[in-house]
């Protein structure tokens, strides 16, 4: 068995994890700090309590409903604003579910899936890598792959994610790559592909808990995602790349997921890497900086 690992992402040009504790991180996108719940943030805050009042807005829940919370003292609204990330760029756009959409903590699995489509190209620069994403969210990974030279093929149920993914695209000047938008259920579309006898060289998800797909299809982890896999390794191509998955708030343990894909070990060869994902807090002068966790993963590649 592997040993697990923790890939860390850092302190960036425009992003920032100031401070986190008490069920909370403070995190600077760009020139706007942000103050939202994290529920993986067990420990005290370093920075004093006015430092956590001074940012520019902060998340609250009442009852059910989510809601962000402007100071008024140091901007007018929140709406949207870009940032360049990771060789990207994104749109930040604060949701009512707490979220910006952006995930910092998969930069290092961007970086991993840029690195290996650019060694594999490397002999041939024609040679076509076809990657498919599914639960593509706002397209970082999607995007990565096609900055490196992928065909990619985005598949998410939310037409307000595939929305703000393509806006990315076009502020990352990627629009123009082979990147194509698909609005449908991952499980959906994954059948429809077997059926259509396409292939792929590299398959990214990131499975939600529970969620709905383009037709309200009712996704729950539990029950859909192995099945979900099993379909999956029936449309890799012959010698594939990568497979990756990650994990959030399932409960789930890295180990579970090395150990789906072991399958892939057994029948291409190549090499299993599973563990944590987490972002390094603003060290501030200590040398001990802390982690805060933010999912798992495991990622296969044929190497």
């Amino acid at each position: 068995m592997n040993k697990i690992e923790v890939l860390i992402t850092r302190k960036s040009k425009e992003y920032e994890l100031l401070d986190s504790g008490d069920g909370e991180k403070l995190e600077r996108f760009g020139s706007v700090v942000l103050s939202r719940p994290d529920p993986q943030a067990l420990w005290r805050r370093k920075l004093s309590l006015d430092d956590w009042k001074n940012s520019d807005a902060f998340f609250t829940r009442n009852e059910q409903v989510g809601e962000w919370k402007i100071n008024k003292n140091k901007i007018e609204s929140l709406s949207k604003w870009p940032i360049e990330f990771s060789e990207l760029k994104f749109w930040i756009k604060p949701t009512a579910f707490k979220h910006t959409g952006l995930f910092p903590e998969q930069s290092v699995n961007w970086d991993w899936m840029r690195d290996l489509i650019k060694k594999d190209k490397s002999g041939d620069s024609k040679k076509e890598i076809d990657v498919l994403n599914l639960f593509g969210y706002t397209g970082g990974a999607s995007l990565a792959c096609a900055q490196a030279g992928a065909k990619v093929v985005h598949v998410d149920g939310s037409k307000s994610a595939i929305s703000w993914a393509r806006e990315n695209a076009e502020l990352s000047k990627l629009a123009e790559k082979p990147i194509r938008w698909i609005l449908e259920d991952a499980r959906v579309f994954v059948g429809r592909e077997i059926k259509r006898g396409n292939k792929y060289d590299a398959i990214i998800m990131d499975p939600p808990a529970f969620g709905h797909g383009a037709n309200k299809e009712i996704w729950k982890i539990e029950e859909n995602f192995i099945p979900l896999v099993e379909d999956c390794m029936k449309i890799l191509k012959d010698k594939p790349l990568f497979f990756i998955i990650n994990g959030y708030s399932a409960g789930y343990s890295a180990i579970a997921y090395e150990n789906i894909l072991k399958t892939l070990i057994e029948k291409f060869g190549g090499s299993i890497e599973m563990g944590e994902l987490a972002i390094e807090e603003n060290k501030n002068g200590d040398t001990n900086s802390r982690l805060l966790p933010c999912g798992i993963f495991a990622r296969w590649a044929n190497k």
